[in-house]
């Protein structure tokens, strides 16, 4: 696990004011990465600070960079940032200790603020795109109490052996706030029979990402030891998903339910960062089946969870007209994922499958012990049985047309400054029908 370093301090100040804000999501202890474009200019990759993008392409030229930072920050200046995850962790960890000295009030601040105008880029006025060229998508589901509640309260023992998953569809990621047409399929009809049209039990998932940033050869599986040294980085994912078709469709699996969108967030939340945030993986009660040897490692057990408070928000057609502020209806926390994140690179690459970096692994939704804290519409509801009731007396026991998910992600631990992971929204808009 990444050990505490200088970036950490939670005495450091930047010099760019809006990162001292108390509940700034890119106080100078967080920094993640992105990949930005403006009017003037086009795609290449930045860093988060409060407000601000800080430009890794205007700060290499002005000679900001030496030695491994300088190559970390010349393969993150790219059109993508899988060069510069590839690169490892040595280099990423230069480029934040070196970007962090430079943010930081302090001696090296002049000659930085002089250059401000150059380097920095206001997020208002940037174009955010997704960060990383991803070749295979996996989404896994690793939620105890999720799992409980998808099957009535029962869990199959397979379960508690191995971090189940299926492969997605890189193809239809989508960076936040890009919109959501409510997919057409097939699904079970009033009479029992196979309806088509529009999927009527739209909903969404609140999940955790990391994208993989050393690769592995084929054949070649990561041991549970070293897997948590593959993972690059960590982003916000709702993996949308179209109840109806996906229940109809399920005797082999997700396939139409699921492939028609995935919104990830535009940010990167490095290891690095997160690393004060780290606690112990969640305990397995004696009745359930131990970890598997070839998953079980003491490190990960020690460190392998993260303390981090997730919560959507969900904002209506009628909440907008009335200029009514989104209503968060869960508000979960990572601490509570059954498995890890380095459990599930492991097992993903135990049968010698090749992962590559920008590779994303999602984390299947995240649900907490409290009824506050159910990941998704078809928990909250009771499997379509109890329509969620807001605060504006509307209801909903799927999402609708012109309703509005928002995911928020905060790292808290006293101490230390909490961080935050930006926004990963997304609004249904109506579907369209397929063609003759």
């Amino acid at each position: 696990m990444v050990q505490l370093n200088e970036t950490h301090d939670p005495e450091r100040r930047s010099w760019v004011v809006s990162a001292n804000d108390a509940g700034a999501d890119f106080p100078i202890q967080n920094l993640p990465l992105c990949v930005f474009r403006t009017a003037e200019r086009g795609p290449r990759g930045g860093v988060g600070i409060g407000d601000q993008i800080f430009d890794l392409k205007a700060a290499l030229d002005a000679g900001l960079f030496s030695g491994a930072a300088a190559q970390a920050a010349e393969a993150g200046s790219a059109q993508t940032l899988n060069e510069l995850m590839a690169m490892g962790p040595r280099y990423s960890s230069a480029l934040r200790s070196r970007v962090s000295e430079i943010l930081a009030v302090g001696p090296v601040a002049g000659a930085a603020k002089d250059l401000a105008e150059k380097i920095l880029v206001p997020m208002a006025g940037a174009q955010l795109e997704l960060p990383v060229f991803t070749r295979s998508f996996t989404d896994f589901s690793c939620s105890m109490n999720h799992m409980r509640r998808m099957g009535g309260g029962n869990v199959r023992p397979v379960f508690m052996q191995l971090p189940v998953g299926y492969h997605g569809r890189a193809s239809s990621l989508r960076v936040s706030g890009a919109p959501v047409v409510r997919p057409t399929g097939q699904f079970s009809g009033t009479n029992g029979s196979a309806a088509y049209g529009p999927e009527p039990s739209m909903d969404f998932e609140l999940e955790l990402g990391a994208y993989v940033g050393t690769p592995n050869a084929i054949g070649e599986p990561v041991p549970i030891s070293k897997a948590s040294n593959h993972i690059f980085g960590f982003t916000l994912v709702n993996d949308w998903s179209a109840r109806g078709i996906q229940i109809f469709e399920s005797a082999l699996g997700p396939f139409l339910g699921k492939s028609f969108l995935t919104t990830v967030s535009p940010w990167i939340v490095t290891q690095e960062a997160l690393a004060p945030f780290r606690v112990p993986a969640a305990k397995r009660a004696e009745s359930e089946i131990p970890v598997p040897q070839h998953l079980g490692d003491d490190n990960d057990q020690r460190e392998g969870g993260i303390d981090l408070e997730l919560s959507t928000y969900l904002q209506t057609e009628r909440m907008r007209r009335e200029g009514r502020a989104p209503e968060r209806i869960v508000h979960s926390n990572f601490a509570e994922i059954y498995w890890t994140f380095a459990q599930m690179l492991a097992h993903h690459t135990s049968n010698g499958c090749n992962l590559e970096a920008g590779d994303l692994l999602a984390s299947g939704t995240v649900s907490g012990t409290p009824d506050d804290a159910k990941g998704c519409l078809m928990e909250i509801n009771g499997r379509g049985q109890t329509p969620l009731r807001l605060q504006n007396g509307e209801t909903r026991l799927w999402l609708e047309d012109g309703d509005e998910i928002s995911f928020r992600a905060r790292a808290s631990r006293s101490g230390f400054v909490s961080i935050g992971f930006g926004p990963c929204d997304g609004r249904v808009l109506p579907g369209k029908a397929m063609r003759r």
